[in-house]
């Protein structure tokens, strides 16, 4: 078994060792335990629409939706960003779910938990609806 370098030029080999075990390590961990499975996005059944407080000082409500992934058929909690945007989407919708960008793929915001955002509802992007741009389609 290779023991790692003692000596006293053996910092810079120390260092690219421990860099090459985090990247391999963030990798798995990601493969592992991410509901998406490493991928950006991911397509989804609503389950049911919810509210979720934002945390302090903020006293808002913020308006998510509870999604079933196709692909493996794992929960998970999704931000429904836009102002009316829960009125666009109903239970038994199919949409697409990205993350959001928090810091190391943890939640953005006030928001406690919600690490996913809805993109496009019914092969319709959420933003044209929002807009006016499109009129939702019957699935």
């Amino acid at each position: 078994m290779a023991n790692k370098p003692r000596g006293l030029g053996s910092a810079k080999k120390l260092i690219k060792r421990r860099r090459d075990f985090k990247e391999l390590n963030r990798k798995t961990l990601k493969k592992k335990f991410d509901p998406l499975a490493g991928s950006s996005q991911a397509k989804a059944i609503v389950l049911e629409k919810i509210q979720v407080e934002a945390k302090q000082p903020n006293s808002a409500m913020r308006k998510c939706a509870r999604v079933q992934l196709v692909k493996n058929g794992k929960q998970i909690t999704a931000f429904m960003p836009g102002d009316g945007a829960q009125k666009l989407i109903n239970e038994h919708d199919e949409v697409i779910v990205e993350c959001i960008g928090g810091k190391m793929g943890r939640a953005m915001g006030d928001i406690p938990g919600v690490r996913w955002r809805v993109i496009v509802v019914n092969d319709q992007s959420l933003n044209a609806l929002l807009r006016g741009k499109l009129e939702k389609a019957r699935r």
